[in-house]
């Protein structure tokens, strides 16, 4: 199993965008809630460019869709880890690539 994710990890999309996570979890990973696949994360700052004709038109990532949570750590909800995959959707939905994850945490507590 991968290490915990949690509002402190640090994250992007390919195209450069920062994904910002609302992590709701009682569970702390080095004093930041964790992150489960129920939590909304969203992007901000995505140059991503789609070709139309001669021109290009704007089409950023928006939004993660998470999947392969951890299967027997839970917060409530099955927590996320470095082996989920996130795939970023642009405003339509449309899937637009993966999640990097460029920094994480290390210790997980709990209550």
């Amino acid at each position: 199993m991968g290490r915990i994710l949690s509002g402190a990890t640090s994250m992007s999309c390919p195209h450069g965008g920062t994904v910002t996570p609302s992590a709701t979890a009682i569970a702390k990973v080095d004093g930041s809630a964790g992150l489960l696949v129920s939590d909304s994360c969203s992007i901000s700052g995505c140059s991503y460019q789609i070709p139309i004709g001669t021109g290009t038109k704007p089409s950023p990532c928006m939004t993660v869709q998470w999947s392969a949570p951890a299967s027997s750590v839970r917060s409530g909800a099955p927590l996320l880890t470095t082996d989920s995959v996130g795939l970023c959707l642009s405003a339509e939905s449309v899937p637009q690539g993966s999640v990097s994850i460029s920094s994480n945490q290390g210790k997980v507590s709990g209550t």
